[in-house]
């Protein structure tokens, strides 16, 4: 049921995302007056079309981890010359870069849009008061200490964990002094240490437990809440309402210590003893192994909690008017797009490991837990996730808006040396040509043996020509004039 409610749950998420993407190729497409073939989401045999009156049809496909839109294209076949204007093609390389940068555009659009929606709403947050502080930590070279608030890192502002996790986490793998205003006992004041490398774990990545800091969080006792269907409390005979006071004769003063001894015991049977209606009365069950996703076993019963009930004074309610919010949804926006550049950053210089980016599970796990803890959550949820959906299609890569956005701005699908020079590749021979778009060095020649062209300009080394006509000039002395 589970695996079911997560793949839900993604095509849900990746549905919305996809179908706003595809979207904004689709609408500046049509503007530009280009004819569109088909809007897909999801890859593979449609499921469900149907056609417009312009002629395109709209399909839902069977693999629903992406989408598409198909233009008419006189690089993929034969084009009657009656609908030549209507093609991709056709079209002068402005609008061609329109169309590409109108997918990535469209995430961003909505993740201003989904933040102002909730600035507008109102969230209430958590405050960020420290719990406790590991010792030997990052936290703990901050001075951080228990009870403290913190109110900014680095000079920018915070108002709840998830503000928090942002921050630390662009300071990952770094070296140097981080800073955090503080509150304590009514007193304001900054607190500052060495990050001395901190950085992330490669499996099972959390910024705040591995910086050091675990969340204050009132007193949780151990009473049953939610008992699942079919599970092992279930099967045991645990109720909901059940006050768990001791496991293997061990006490149990919290929620969070039967969690700690459920985990550690997966497929060991376990004595609990639980109070119900005042009677105390010991309970065998044994909790199922579970497989996570960093390759660890953990016990599991399908058992959750009570209620947790914050106390009004760490709550903290935030809310803007429709014009205030404006800018407000800007600064989200763009403090998740900083957060993915800075990621990918860190990821090509090795200061975070590729295996902290989230994959498909991940991102089907969140997505369940986001869509279960409530509207606010999975719109957040949406938002960061349509931002780094946005900025990851806007990198320079062939397969990438990013990479037609360049191959676009060069205009190099219109270059003559550019055809003749996949035409030598096949047919080994050799030509001369001048490049419009660097016309210093004069004719170009190209070696058809290793197809590297090569100028008559006498220069040494890379740099005057390169990245025009899609290749990498070297300017060496020519021997083929």
């Amino acid at each position: 049921m589970q695996i079911i409610e997560s793949v839900l749950a993604l095509a849900l998420t990746l549905g919305i995302l996809v179908t706003l993407h595809e979207y904004g190729h689709f609408w500046v497409a049509r503007r530009c007056g280009v004819k569109v073939l088909r809007f897909s989401v999801g890859f593979g045999k449609p499921l469900y079309s149907w056609y417009d009156r312009h002629g395109t049809e709209f399909a839902i496909a069977a693999i629903p981890l992406g989408g598409y839109v198909k233009m008419l294209d006189e690089r993929e076949g034969p084009v009657p010359e009656e609908l030549k204007h209507q093609a991709f093609t056709s079209k002068p390389p402005s609008q061609r870069i329109a169309i590409a940068a109108a997918g990535p555009l469209a995430n961003f659009i909505f993740a201003i849009f989904a933040y102002w929606l909730l600035s507008v709403v109102g969230v209430t947050y958590v405050a960020p008061i420290v719990g406790q502080v590991a010792d030997g930590s990052a936290a703990a070279r901050v001075g951080l200490q228990e009870g403290m608030e913190i109110h900014s890192v680095d000079g920018h502002r915070v108002n709840s964990w998830r503000d928090v996790n942002m921050r630390i986490l662009e300071r990952t793998g770094e070296q140097g002094l981080i800073s955090m205003e503080v509150s304590d006992g009514g007193a304001r004041g900054t607190v500052s240490g060495e990050l001395a490398g901190w950085g992330l774990s490669d499996d099972t990545p959390n910024p705040l437990a591995e910086f050091g800091i675990t969340p204050w969080r009132p007193a949780v006792p151990a009473v049953l809440g939610q008992i699942s269907e079919g599970g092992r409390a279930q099967v045991a005979g645990l109720l909901t309402g059940d006050r768990v006071v001791a496991v293997n004769g061990e006490p149990v003063s919290s929620w969070f210590d039967l969690v700690e001894f459920i985990r550690n015991a997966p497929e060991q049977t376990l004595q609990v003893t639980v109070k119900r209606n005042g009677t105390e009365r010991p309970i065998r069950v044994t909790p199922e192994a579970k497989s996570e996703e960093g390759g660890g076993t953990i016990g599991f019963i399908g058992a959750g909690v009570e209620a947790i009930s914050w106390p009004d004074d760490v709550l903290r309610e935030v809310s803007y008017g429709p014009f205030a919010a404006v800018p407000v949804a800007f600064s989200e926006t763009w403090a998740d797009t900083r957060l993915t550049l800075v990621a990918i950053k860190k990821m090509i210089t090795g200061l975070l490991s590729p295996t902290n980016l989230s994959g498909p599970i991940t991102i089907a796990r969140v997505a369940e837990a986001s869509v279960s803890s409530g509207f606010e959550d999975f719109v957040r949820f949406l938002a960061y996730l349509s931002v780094s959906l946005g900025v990851l299609n806007l990198l320079p890569l062939p397969v990438l808006d990013g990479g037609h956005i360049v191959y676009y701005t060069i205009g190099c699908e219109n270059c003559e040396l550019l055809t003749r020079i996949n035409q030598a590749k096949y047919l080994n021979e050799t030509f001369s040509s001048r490049c419009s778009r660097w016309p210093r060095c004069g004719p170009v020649w190209l070696e058809a043996s290793t197809c590297r062209p090569v100028h008559s300009c006498g220069y040494r080394g890379r740099g005057s020509a390169e990245g025009f006509c899609g290749y990498r000039f070297f300017c060496v002395p020519c021997e083929h004039r």
